[in-house]
């Protein structure tokens, strides 16, 4: 039985989808107006091994990952990169292919389905206007805003109440709001532009885009909505309010949310100069070494990124490859492997909320008696393939140009140990491995 721990209840729960054999899961996707970075590739390389272990259960899996194509940030990059706001789809389109191929070099399963909201703004409108006629949100001036106080459990995903929210929250200032915690549903805008609705032209407020598609790909109440831990509030907390003010049922069952990246114990974020795209660390670790960083964390807890702990894992993935480097017979099913004991023994924890440190730490206990075993090996090979979305493909090895510094330095290094100058030796030998560059020494 799968345990997922439930950012509602707080609780470790076992779970249990509200179909039988079928499995609903919503993630909140990105607003493309960017490069994909760390914390995204670790969230969805998260929700993945979730999505990979649900279809292990034998569930049918309906996974929705959206695109916000419409947002302040967008039209800004619109008109610094092109000049002109109007041109934002050329931006959405740019950065949403840069995504898909960032998160396939991960192995990330592609969704069922990944709605745009620029795609649904029929369903928005209709959401708000029924919204309205409940009583739950109200026009003001051509913008709508959601009435919080209609909904009397606002605040149960954070766990905050009301008047903290109100004392300290960021909240946008504006005189049109009755309550300072209302948030937008739908943003006013110059007539002639972004979509014609019931209140004047304008574009939807970034909350109400997700209960739309969640609704309309799962159903008003479905099984897992997840996303980073940054959207519990306060992005979930007005979802929750939206969904179950106008259907009065469950948003979703579980909750799930994965821990922050961190750089030098603090949030990555642009601000601090310490951000780092999936395109820049590609160009230092292959995306499977990545995979398996994110893996051999627990998905919930924060994760302190940094470079030298990559290279370390690096070690123990290319330990894998090489262990793992045997043909294997592909038509090996679940039932199979469930006769295996070493995956046996990895899955009470990946059912234990999805502990792939646990289960990576067997796969490790268990190394010399699988290279004993090749069928037992085989195994667990495709189990990891196909359950942690690891290729186990051998890495390929880079290639260093010898620039006039790097042999300046060489030489100097085997001058070095030819005077035996020790100190000096390994001083250059570590200035060299800053480079890339790897010796091979010989006995003098």
């Amino acid at each position: 039985m799968l345990k997922l721990t439930n950012t509602l209840s707080k609780k470790k729960e076992s779970f249990e989808s509200i179909k039988k054999d079928i499995a609903n899961v919503y993630v909140c996707g990105v607003t493309p107006y960017d490069y994909a970075h760390l914390g995204h590739g670790r969230c969805y390389t998260a929700f993945d091994l979730l999505v990979r272990v649900l279809k292990f259960l034998n569930y049918d899996v309906v996974y929705v990952r959206n695109f916000t194509d419409i947002d302040d940030k967008i039209l800004k990059r619109a008109q610094t990169e092109l000049g002109d706001v109007a041109r934002y789809p050329e931006i959405t389109t740019k950065y949403i292919n840069a995504f898909n191929e960032d998160v396939k070099n991960l192995n990330c399963l592609a969704p069922t389905f990944e709605p745009r909201v620029t795609q649904m703004m029929p369903q928005i409108i209709t959401f708000i206007e029924d919204l309205i006629k409940k009583g739950r949100a109200y026009e003001a001036d051509g913008d709508v805003y959601f009435a919080v106080d209609s909904f009397d459990q606002y605040g149960k995903l954070s766990k905050q109440k009301k008047d903290d929210l109100i004392s300290g929250a960021r909240i946008e200032a504006t005189d049109k709001k009755k309550n300072p915690l209302d948030f937008a549903l739908w943003k006013k805008s110059d007539d002639g532009t972004f979509w014609k609705s019931p209140w004047g032209y304008g574009r939807p407020g970034w909350h109400i885009e997700c209960s739309v598609m969640a609704a309309e790909y799962l159903g008003k109440t479905f099984d897992i909505h997840g996303g980073g831990r940054d959207l519990i509030f306060p992005h979930h907390e007005n979802e929750i309010a939206q969904s179950e003010s106008l259907y009065d049922l469950p948003m979703a069952r579980y909750w799930l949310h994965n821990g922050f990246v961190q750089i030098n114990k603090e949030k990555m974020s642009k601000s601090l100069g310490n951000f780092f795209t999936l395109r820049d660390v590609f160009k230092e670790f292959d995306p499977m070494v990545i995979r398996y960083y994110f893996l051999s964390h627990h998905y919930g807890a924060p994760l302190d990124f940094a470079f030298d702990d990559v290279a370390a894992v690096q070690k123990s993935y290319k330990r894998l490859t090489r262990i793992f480097d045997v043909v294997c017979p592909q038509d090996i099913v679940r039932e199979d492997m469930l006769t295996s004991p070493t995956v046996q023994k990895m899955l009470t924890f990946v059912y234990d909320d999805l502990n792939t440190p646990g289960m990576l730490g067997v796969l490790f206990e268990s190394l010399d008696t699988l290279q004993k075993n090749k069928d037992e090996l085989c195994m667990v090979k495709l189990f990891l393939q196909r359950v942690l979305g690891l290729t186990l493909e051998t890495l390929p090895e880079k290639t260093v140009e010898i620039t006039p510094e790097i042999q300046k330095l060489i030489d100097a290094r085997v001058q070095a140990r030819e005077q035996k100058n020790w100190a000096r030796a390994d001083e250059l030998r570590d200035k060299l491995i800053e480079l890339g560059v790897d010796l091979k020494d010989k006995k003098i």
